[in-house]
């Protein structure tokens, strides 16, 4: 069994009143989620979580690793996968999305980021976010 590791972030600003979240959409998989990926050499998960938000959208964050959700899963046959989700208060609300991964990027309304993400294990992680951001 090959075990991998990813590192993100729940990236979020304050918008006109509203708490808005950065979702990606895959160029692989077209599925709207949250910036993340593998673990390089000796990272940290925060420093992973930081580093891949930087390169998959152009924006830095103030990581607060407190907040610390994990979701497992299975990406293919005989691999397992742990993904570490952390809240990210976002520097910089321009994006620019890494072309060869990212088709798109929205900040969308956390309260409608549900009908948007493509999975139950991300809803279920942005309605701990929304407590704890609140």
């Amino acid at each position: 069994m090959l075990h991998e590791k990813s590192c993100g972030a729940i990236v979020y600003r304050k918008y006109h009143g509203n708490t808005e979240i950065l979702l990606i959409k895959h160029v692989n998989s077209g599925h709207w989620s949250f910036p993340k990926g593998h673990v390089e050499g000796d990272e940290t998960e925060v420093e992973t979580a930081k580093r891949e938000i930087l390169e998959e959208t152009g924006i830095e964050v103030n990581l607060d690793p407190t907040f610390r959700e994990t979701v497992s899963y299975s990406p293919k046959k005989d691999t397992q996968k742990i993904v570490v989700y952390f809240i990210a208060k976002a520097k910089n609300t321009d994006y620019v999305p890494q072309e060869d991964e990212i088709a798109e990027i929205k900040w969308v309304e956390i309260d409608r980021a549900g009908s948007v993400l493509a999975y139950d294990n991300d809803r279920s992680i942005v309605n701990k976010a929304k407590k704890f951001i609140r």
